[in-house]
């Protein structure tokens, strides 16, 4: 028989062969009225606790350490047990837990689960507009002691993915927070991150770049490399011309509105649509402006 115990996520630690061959049982972490009958178990036990210690402990006092712990109770009884050296035979108080804990212990692994699950947090958030949960979630990993650098490109990847044309200042202002925390560093530069998180959470949201660059990128791998059509070539030398390179190209500023009527792509994707424009924010007026463009096209290709 095998029994083995971990931190992390098996999922992610334990050979997918030998997982397959296992019983996984989860432990949750502590409620913190399991933390807190704990640490009165420890204050009362003379012999392997802090019992002839003489110590009283403010009413208040083991809920902070509680909420310090987060669910672990070796950190509770460590946060305890430097309280009543620090008490020194008197009386616990939140004070001196705050001056024992110095800072709540956050479970946090860059490399493990608890780091994709924040980040999915963040970005879930995010993306339902709703910008305290991406606040708090972006400040939780900060303070658990993530690089503010990936955070940084957390939010530019959102920029794009999420918000894209329907708001392009999002890329911007992403790409000036992930600069000015570059400049400012800690702690100052926290600030503009916290800004940028906010932005995003508020601004109009479209998938639309994302979903057209990955629809393009598959016809790209599945599809026929086929020539770039000779019309849209340059033909800087001699030879090119008589090739037939740039033959019939129209250059569209010579043209009323700009507009020509030519293709573009490869003969086997003609009529192929990736970019379908949100209807929210700046990308409304895109969509407006590509329909147009559209339509228009159409009307020049009807016989007359």
């Amino acid at each position: 028989m095998l029994i083995g115990a971990t931190t992390e996520n098996p999922s992610f630690e334990v050979n997918g062969a030998l997982l397959s061959r296992c019983r996984v049982y989860v432990l949750r972490p502590l409620g913190e009225p399991e933390v807190i009958e704990i640490l009165r178990r420890a204050l009362a036990d003379g012999e392997r606790g802090l019992g002839a210690a003489g110590l009283s402990v403010a009413a208040d006092a083991l809920a902070h350490i509680a909420r310090l712990a987060n669910g672990d109770a070796r950190a509770a009884l460590n946060v305890l047990e430097l309280a009543a050296q620090l008490a020194a035979g008197g009386t616990i108080t939140a004070a001196t837990i705050r001056e024992a804990g110095q800072r709540r212990t956050l479970l946090y692994d860059k490399s493990g689960e608890e780091h994709y699950n924040l980040i999915s947090a963040l970005h879930k958030s995010l993306r339902d507009s709703d910008p305290d949960a991406s606040l708090y979630w972006m400040t939780r990993m900060l303070d658990s002691g993530e690089d503010p650098l990936y955070v940084a490109r957390r939010l530019v990847r959102f920029a794009s993915e999420d918000v894209g044309n329907a708001d392009p200042q999002a890329l911007i202002l992403t790409l000036a927070a992930k600069d000015a925390y570059d400049f400012l560093g800690s702690p100052e530069g926290e600030l503009a991150l916290a800004q940028a998180t906010l932005y995003l959470a508020l601004a109009p949201k479209s998938n639309a770049a994302y979903v057209a660059y990955n629809e393009a990128r598959a016809d790209v791998e599945a599809a026929p490399a086929e020539p770039v059509p000779l019309h849209i070539r340059n033909a800087p030398t001699g030879l090119m011309k008589e090739l037939g390179y740039g033959e019939g190209y129209q250059y569209a500023h010579d043209a009323p509105d700009a507009r020509v009527d030519q293709e573009h792509l490869p003969e086997s994707l003609r009529g192929r649509r990736y970019y379908r424009p949100a209807d929210r924010g700046l990308e409304a007026e895109v969509a407006r402006r590509l329909e147009a463009w559209r339509r228009w096209r159409v009307e020049q290709r009807r016989p007359t």
